[in-house]
């Protein structure tokens, strides 16, 4: 892996106290040798376990990892270290987990480790020529490693001596907004808690997390109409739902349980209609593996009608939806519930006024969706009212995600399928406890009641000023306005966007912290100094004290659960998130604030009980989180609308996108391969699109492809060009897809270098990841 590395032509070069650092924010560009077959007939099924179980077994051997498996997502078990998915009040005591979840699990617990000794034979510049699947290989880190600014190598440093640096470089800064404190949605309620606490009590709000670049759009949009920033529904209303519109999303990929879920939909009568660019496999036919005449026979059919709608002409497709829906309420009625609209709800008047200011023959072009395909979607919702809407980062990452969510809303509740059993909103979170970390504090702005909680309860005055979130804190770090960037997991160098700039913010920084559990790029592309302090995973004892502890977390559905890992560490030199945290926290405080700070990384049951006296909703939840756990209060469920204008949901005007493609653009949308989870790179196949051993692929209309010139397995570049500036991805292998003409698809994080810093939703700041205007040229 290591022998003969040469630089790419694409380096950052940074002067640091005399060393000149070249670091590589892609590695070495190279082609491991594409195969295309024809995409496979169905999803999971007898594939999908033989592709589990050897993954696993090959990370983590076969008693190790059967044992963890038959443990994942058990009542007395750990939690999946993947996609927020609940679990199911009767889980099957076989496999209550998917193939990626366990490919996750074999990608934290594998027995690949690396510390001091394999970093002082290989340089960061080296290992930043490797690409991320590779770096993802390399292992567990098992000891706290420094980046001097004088060095290219990372040495070992003591858990003090790595404190005592934090807290220096803490307490030099000439204002606590100086500082940013960044969370990925892997960390537990417990650690993010005071991973928040601790930075409010440091003095500032910059808490950026996960959330700013996949689900803030949901957040907001549902706040706005319905009082609430998560889904109403549960996992059992998807099970007796009549209609279910999974909608820019990938299920059989991104959350493979989903489709047990909407399998029990199906053969209870249900109708699943997806709506997304492509047509994904999941959606088409799903062998469940949980059921052996399932995987032996034909599998499941579960979308009913899929919509081909072009990138981002959502709105254009549901404003359709609701003019001929409208149409045949006038003329029929019973359409609408409009003893719901008339008690719960604002706006009905307007939308309709609104409505009436398009041509349906003109949405009707903007979708690129054939009329009798909506008419069968609109026949389906008009005589049906328990509707579910599932959504993905396929809606919320556009300049207009929040209206584009918004614009389902108000199918929603003109149907009155809100605050009802079997309906309602269904974001389908990405990452297994973002939603828990914002639900317990990890936030940029400011939220004066629970300011006062932390006032009253943990006995010190929060920062009142709003923080950055990750659009402002990369330009902050570029401005060199933020000195100090720690991140509690994660992979932010390569999740947020324009890969390039990013990277030279984070190296404007003075120092830079990782907690980790695997080595990532964000640890080559650094600070002046720079610290990796490593972490258990979630399948992984955790004692304290002689006392095994556990942790919490919050799914999709807003459930909160324990979780107990089982394995043995990976060393014994590594520690908990919350023990890190804390232990932070004493040593800049010196022992001397009004939280106990040590004893909190000491005895868990002392964060849940701060947690449980400042975060509404939480109770008692030492206790309750046993077994399946407990949902948290939820507004919309009830048709509780109080805490918004007139105590009502509220029905809004949304406008069409505005992308103005000159003649030679295309609209690119990035996603995810079967073998990802976020930008961890399990393999280099994608079998459920035909790919396999590649990953600098670009799927192509073949239409134009025939404009352009090209043919399948050319090598292109990509330019984007925004605000006179062009971004440039190089090196990309064209293959003809089933994807709308005018739009084109490619993996991130490869493509993320092609997003601008500064073209994001107005109103949520997430970065338009999934509607970027590029052109594409013949490589030379």
């Amino acid at each position: 892996m290591f022998k003969n590395l040469k630089a790419t032509k694409k380096l950052i070069k940074v002067m640091k106290n005399g060393v000149k650092r070249n670091i590589s924010y892609t590695g070495k560009i190279k082609f491991s040798g594409i195969q295309i077959k024809e995409p496979l007939s169905s999803s999971a099924g007898f594939l999908g376990v033989k592709e589990a179980l050897n993954h696993t077994f090959k990370e983590m051997g076969i008693i190790r990892a059967t044992t963890a498996l038959m443990k994942m997502n058990q009542e007395d078990g750990f939690r999946c270290p993947s996609c927020a998915w609940p679990v199911p009040l009767k889980p099957s005591k076989v496999a209550e987990y998917c193939e990626n979840g366990a490919k996750a699990l074999a990608d934290e617990a594998t027995t690949q480790h690396i510390n001091a000794d394999f970093f002082a034979s290989h340089s960061v510049e080296e290992l930043s020529q490797l690409t991320d699947f590779e770096l993802n290989k390399l292992g567990r880190i098992t000891e706290p490693l420094l980046l001097r600014p004088d060095s290219l190598h990372y040495e070992s440093i003591s858990w003090e001596n790595a404190y005592k640096i934090i807290a220096k470089e803490l307490h030099e800064l000439n204002n606590p907004d100086e500082a940013i404190f960044y969370t990925s949605g892997r960390s537990s309620n417990e650690a993010a808690f005071l991973y928040g606490m601790f930075a409010r009590a440091f003095g500032t709000n910059n808490m950026p997390d996960c959330s700013n670049m996949c689900h803030e759009a949901s957040g907001v949009a549902l706040s706005n109409t319905l009082g609430i920033g998560k889904g109403s529904t549960t996992l059992e209303d998807l099970h007796e739902a009549e209609v279910v519109l999974t909608v820019g999303q990938n299920p059989g990929t991104n959350h493979p349980r989903m489709l047990a879920a909407l399998e029990k939909c199906k053969n209870n009568g249900g109708s699943v209609i997806s709506i997304n660019p492509l047509e994904e496999l999941g959606l088409v036919n799903f062998k469940n593996p949980q059921n052996i005449s399932d995987m032996l026979g034909s599998g499941t059919p579960i979308a009913d009608i899929h919509l081909p709608v072009k990138v981002n002409e959502d709105i254009a497709l549901v404003k359709l939806i609701l003019k001929k829906l409208v149409a045949i309420e006038t003329l029929k009625g019973n359409v609408f519930d409009l003893e719901f609209i008339e008690q719960y709800t604002n706006g009905y008047q307007e939308l309709m006024e609104d409505l009436n200011k398009y041509d349906s023959s003109k949405l009707l072009a903007r979708t690129g969706v054939s009329e009798n395909d909506i008419d069968k979607t609109v026949a389906l919702l008009a005589s049906k009212s328990k509707i579910i809407v599932c959504w993905a980062m396929g809606l919320t990452q556009h300049k207009n995600g929040v209206e584009t969510i918004q614009e389902f809303v108000n199918l929603l509740l003109l149907k009155g399928a809100i605050g009802k059993p079997s309906a309602g909103t269904f974001p389908v979170r990405g990452h297994s406890n973002v939603q828990g970390d914002r639900s317990v504090g990890i936030m940029h702005f400011v939220n004066r009641e629970f300011n006062q909680r932390i006032q009253k309860h943990l006995g010190f005055a929060p920062p009142t000023t709003k923080g950055y979130d990750v659009a402002a804190a990369i330009s902050a770090m570029h401005r060199k306005e933020a000195k100090v960037f720690m991140c509690l997991g994660g992979n932010f160098a390569m999740a947020a966007a324009d890969t390039e700039y990013t990277a030279q913010a984070i190296q404007n920084c003075q120092l830079t912290v990782q907690i980790s559990t695997k080595l990532n790029r964000s640890h080559l592309i650094t600070g002046q100094t720079a610290l990796i302090l490593p972490t258990y995973g979630r399948s992984e004892k955790d004692y304290q004290n002689g006392q095994l502890q556990f942790l919490t977390m919050e799914s999709s559905t807003g459930k909160v659960r324990q979780s107990r890992g089982l394995l043995k560490p990976a060393s014994g030199a590594i520690k908990s998130e919350p023990e890190i945290i804390a232990s932070i926290a004493h040593t800049y405080f010196n022992g001397n604030h009004a939280v106990n700070w040590k004893a909190m990384g000491q005895d868990y049951n002392l964060i849940r009980d701060a947690i449980d006296k400042t975060v509404k909703g939480f109770e008692n939840t030492s206790e309750r989180s046993k077994g399946f756990g407990y949902y948290l209060p939820n507004n919309a469920r009830i048709r509780d609308f109080s805490m918004l204008p007139q105590g009502k949901a509220k029905l809004t005007i949304n406008t069409l996108s505005e992308h103005r493609l000159e003649k030679d653009e295309l609209l690119l949308m990035t996603f995810r391969a079967h073998d990802q989870f976020n930008t961890t790179i399990y393999g280099l196949n994608d079998r459920y699109r035909g790919i396999y051993n590649e990953r600098r692929v670009v799927f192509m209309n073949q239409e134009d492809m025939l404009e352009k010139n090209l043919k399948a397995q050319d090598i292109i570049n990509i330019y984007s060009t925004y605000h006179g500036k062009t971004r440039t991805a190089k090196q990309f292998l064209v293959v003809p897809y089933k994807i709308p003409k005018g739009n084109i698809g490619a993996y991130y994080p490869e493509t993320n270098v092609l997003i601008p810093h500064d073209e994001f939703d107005p109103r949520s700041r997430q970065h338009i990841s999934k509607s970027i205007k590029v052109r594409v040229e013949r490589s030379e």
